[in-house]
């Protein structure tokens, strides 16, 4: 890639994952560093801020929400889009909140990643979802949520939801349910 195209920062602990999506947004015109955890991405964005970043939310070691704010404090204008497979409200909020510009769910087709990258804003036509989520949907959510509050703690957590902490670690290993 020459030195006009766009720098960006790919985090994901999955390396093949990683690998795909560096390919394809490498011919996409995007300069790609890829990273598999919140340290080596900092080094790389400390390095080189990004112009744009795709992270993922959940990692070992620090969640993707903390890389958000640091790369913000780096360079306010990176452009960053969450993808992740464990979705939910409180944690699309918190990553806007942080500086994220787009939220997407895993699995997302490289379009859809590039062309959340490019908007600028919020999109006023999106089509609404009319029909209520599942209680095992609400249920993932809120677990999502008080995890959010404690620090993703996963005995904090547990105590506050009245929940053994077997039992919730086991909720948190499955894939959140689909709306």
């Amino acid at each position: 890639m020459t030195a006009d195209c766009p720098s960006l920062l790919l985090v994901d602990d999955d390396a093949t994952f990683r690998e795909v999506l560096t390919q394809a947004l490498n011919r996409r015109g995007f300069t790609v560093s890829g990273a598999a955890n919140v340290a080596d991405a900092l080094q790389l964005a400390e390095q080189n801020p990004p112009e744009y970043a795709v992270l993922d939310l959940k990692m070992p070691g620090e969640s993707g929400l903390q890389l958000v704010a640091r790369l913000k404090q780096l360079d306010e204008h990176t452009r960053i889009v969450m993808l992740t497979g464990y979705a939910s409200i409180a944690t699309a909020i918190e990553a806007i909140k942080l500086g994220a510009t787009h939220y997407l769910a895993k699995p997302a087709e490289v379009d859809e990643i590039v062309a959340a990258l490019q908007r600028g804003g919020g999109d006023a036509s999106v089509a609404l979802n009319l029909q209520p989520p599942s209680v095992e949907r609400l249920e993932w959510e809120h677990i999502q949520r008080v995890l959010g509050e404690n620090d993703n703690n996963i005995s904090a957590t547990a105590r506050a939801l009245n929940m053994h902490r077997r039992t919730l670690q086991r909720k948190l290993a499955k894939r959140p349910v689909r709306r």
